[in-house]
Order: C-alpha cells, then structure tokens, then sequence
C-alpha cells in the first residue's frame, strides 16, 4: 500500500471522527444513539473500496478503543465495545467492506441504484446484522425487542444512504479513488 492510499485511510478516519461531532439521539429502548458517523461508514466503502473503505473504520476504531473521545457525545475507550453499542460499532467495518465491494464490482456501470444498493446493504443490513443481536445480548433484551427497538434508526439510515449515494457518483465522477483495475 501507497503513502497516497494510507493518506486517504487516515483521512476517512479523521471524517469519521468529523462526524462525531453532530450530538447523538438517544433511544432508551435500546441504549444505543442515532448518529451521523454511519454515514462514514457508507462513504469510505463507497469512496476508497472495500480494502480500503475497512481500514479507514478500522484505523478510527482503534482510536476509540485506545480512549480518543471519538465517538459521537464524546465517548470513546474501550468500554464503548462491550456496551450496547459494541456490535454497531465492529460491524461499521465489515458494512464498509461491503459497500466498498459491491462498489468496485459495479465500478464500470455504477449508477445511482448500485450506489444507494451498496450503501444500504453495507452501511445499513449488515450492520443491523451484527448489531442487533449484539444490543440483545449486551442490553438483555430479547431479539425481537431489539429488533422493534432497532427499526426507529431505519429512516434517518436511509437519508444517509441517499446522500451517501450522490457523494459516491460525484466522486466517482470528479475524483475517482477507485481505479477500474480494482473490478
């Protein structure tokens, strides 16, 4: 891997701690927040690739788990991955990977419904999939509590999934960080 290439893994970290910023909603049912940095997990799948796009989250996690207060309301240190948010939190990697993968597969014919497709089955799916059945373990809860709970984070995911859509295709189309020789 390039110094270009490790440039842009730090800098979809350091976005992700951006967007860390917007203070966190809270859902009590199920004790994890509504925050804007998953849409930085769809963006750095859709934007540096699969490999790529999962380092970049990698990288930001272990900041958070080394104790940087990253993490939307300023929370970070190891703990935030055994509470209810943990399996949120280690599954923004394999749904960065998977955008990222679905993107390059696509890269030749990447058109609005690929992207909001990779977004979404990345950046929402799997992560619900791991997620989920973390906050019921973590929470003590039942799956089908957390599952109900966990439907409220639906609508704003997919606002983040279209606006992770037009950043994708603008920057597919500007800058192309993924290269065609990456199908």
């Amino acid at each position: 891997m390039d110094i270009k290439h490790s440039v842009y893994i730090a800098l979809f970290a350091a976005i992700t701690a951006a967007l860390g910023i917007f203070p966190p909603i809270n859902i009590a049912a199920i004790g994890v927040p509504i925050t804007a940095q998953s849409l930085a997990v769809m963006l750095a799948g859709g934007i540096l690739g699969a490999k790529r796009g999962a380092l970049s989250v990698v990288l930001f996690l272990v900041l958070v788990a080394v104790g940087l207060p990253l993490l939307s309301g300023g929370r970070g240190g190891f703990g935030v991955f055994v509470g209810a948010s943990g399996g949120f939190l280690i599954s923004w990697i394999v749904g960065a990977y998977v955008t990222g993968h679905i993107v390059e597969k696509a890269w030749n014919k990447l058109n609005v419904v690929y992207a909001f497709a990779s977004a979404a089955i990345g950046g929402i799916v799997i992560v619900y999939a791991i997620g989920i059945p973390w906050v019921a373990v973590a929470a003590e809860i039942s799956f089908n509590k957390a599952f109900v709970g966990s439907m409220a984070y639906v609508p704003g995911d997919l606002i983040k999934a279209v606006i992770a859509t037009a950043i994708i295709l603008v920057v597919k189309k500007s800058y192309p960080i993924i290269s065609k020789s990456e199908d």
